[in-house]
């Protein structure tokens, strides 16, 4: 092994390289370790446990969709940020095998969404929210991105690949005595593009009948 200096981003940086090839099962530090050419005990140095590795793989991802995936200004309605945002969130996870899997339940290392957090709350409640309205909004959002993703990447683990299992013609002669279920597959199992935005516009809407701020 040679003396390579690592640090906790390029750490991450190769963690969130080597998932796109062995998923999420297949990541360990040793095998971290290797693509550092350094041992597995100097990894340690830096993060206690794999949960603390996934922390500062998911705070690396946020950093990246920052700069990737939200560039500009934020948009003026809170009803235009909770689109860029989650559209951005889900961008940057399928960027990713297992993406939604590292980010989920993470705790970032940083305080980088600090600001962007800070500024969605202040443009609902100027926009006649109550905080705890707003933060509602916000994770209700977020939940669904997060299990949109987690339920597309089960069946496309990368944006070109599809698992074994998941034809949508083969399932529609599975199903033929079925016809509505059968029909259904389509949207069940593509126009992912499509129906993640709809959803959002579902949400948004319903927050909108629901507190009754527009």
């Amino acid at each position: 092994m040679g003396t390579t200096k690592i640090d906790r981003t390029r750490v991450a940086g190769t963690a969130l390289r080597l998932l796109n090839e062995v998923g999420l099962d297949g990541l360990s530090l040793r095998a971290i370790a290797k693509q550092l050419d350094v041992k597995a005990p100097a990894l340690y140095w830096h993060f206690k446990d794999k949960q603390a590795l996934l922390d500062e793989m998911a705070t690396v991802m946020y950093r990246r969709m920052l700069d990737e995936d939200l560039p500009g200004p934020a948009p003026q309605s809170w009803q235009d940020q909770l689109l860029a945002y989650n559209s951005g969130l889900r961008r940057a996870l399928l960027r990713y095998r297992d993406g939604a899997k590292v980010y989920g339940g993470a705790k970032f290392t940083g305080t980088d969404h600090a600001d962007g957090l800070e500024g969605h709350l202040r443009t609902m409640v100027d926009a006649g929210f109550e905080l705890w309205q707003a933060v509602r909004t916000g994770t209700t959002a977020y939940l669904y991105t997060m299990g949109f993703v987690s339920e597309e990447q089960g069946v496309r683990p990368m944006p070109d690949q599809r698992r074994e299992g998941f034809d949508v013609g083969e399932r529609a002669q599975r199903l033929a005595g079925h016809p509505l279920a059968a029909a259904a597959g389509s949207e069940i199992f593509d126009h992912y593009d499509e129906r993640f935005e709809d959803g959002l516009r579902l949400i948004i809407a319903g927050v909108e009948a629901r507190y009754g701020v527009r």
